[in-house]
């Protein structure tokens, strides 16, 4: 955490949303991007309310894999766009379309070796010249708890960033989050990397930052259909 909620990205000037792939066939159970080996570890964010530039690099990270324009996957710098976003606000909180749009005019992201996370802000200390992946735009997924589409953008074109209620989430141990006890009040901003069959119900599998101990070794079930922990409310994605 923190998300802190801007109006400006509302009215941002975006590429438009580009058409999902074609589906001939019922979409499966199960589908992981982590076994297509299209993410990243999982990260931690530490005492910093840095989520959603967490949020922000693991869509781009992500997406730039998968689009293949680029090279292949590679760990991005979270901390460039703490220290360098000035539309938000490092630590104190900040919202994924502002982050793509800081990248966007950087532009692009240092590898996280060149510019490593401290979980702390610093002063901005980013070089053009060790830039090693660029975004184009980004585009919305969904802002109409519309899971279906969210579930074939995520099926069609790569694991796509998005914001939850996470104020239930310190004390998770496992399970499945439901709407009955989750929230909808956005406060945190994570990565879906896929959907599986936990407890008899269709989950989303969740990517959190808060390292490999928590969670399932750092990721969560959270139902589908539901909007639970308001999962479909700002969904997300990078365009490389």
């Amino acid at each position: 955490m923190l998300l802190k909620n801007f109006t400006s990205w509302k009215s941002i000037n975006i590429e438009a949303p580009r058409p999902l792939k074609k589906i001939t066939s019922p979409l499966p159970t199960s589908y992981s991007w982590v076994s297509k080996g299209m993410t990243t570890p999982v990260y931690n964010q530490g005492q910093c309310g840095s989520c959603w530039a967490f949020s922000t690099t693991e869509s781009i990270e992500s997406m730039c894999a998968i689009s293949g324009s680029q090279g292949g996957l590679v760990s991005l710098s979270m901390q460039q766009i703490v220290d360098c976003d000035t539309s938000d606000d490092g630590c104190n909180g900040g919202d994924p379309p502002t982050a793509y749009q800081y990248v966007i005019g950087a532009p692009g992201l240092e590898g996280y070796t060149s510019y490593p996370y401290t979980a702390e802000d610093g002063y901005c200390a980013f070089s053009a010249a060790s830039v090693i992946r660029k975004i184009s735009s980004w585009q919305w997924v969904t802002q109409s708890q519309d899971e279906g589409a969210m579930q074939s953008f995520t099926y069609s074109n790569g694991p796509p960033s998005v914001c939850v209620d996470a104020s239930s989430w310190d004390s998770y141990n496992g399970g499945v989050y439901t709407s009955s006890n989750c929230g909808t009040q956005l406060d945190h901003c994570v990565q879906i990397v896929g959907w599986d069959v936990q407890q008899g119900m269709n989950v989303w599998v969740v990517r959190n930052s808060w390292g490999t101990s928590w969670g399932y070794s750092g990721y969560l079930y959270v139902a589908m259909g539901q909007d639970a922990c308001g999962i479909a409310q700002e969904c997300t994605s990078a365009i490389c």
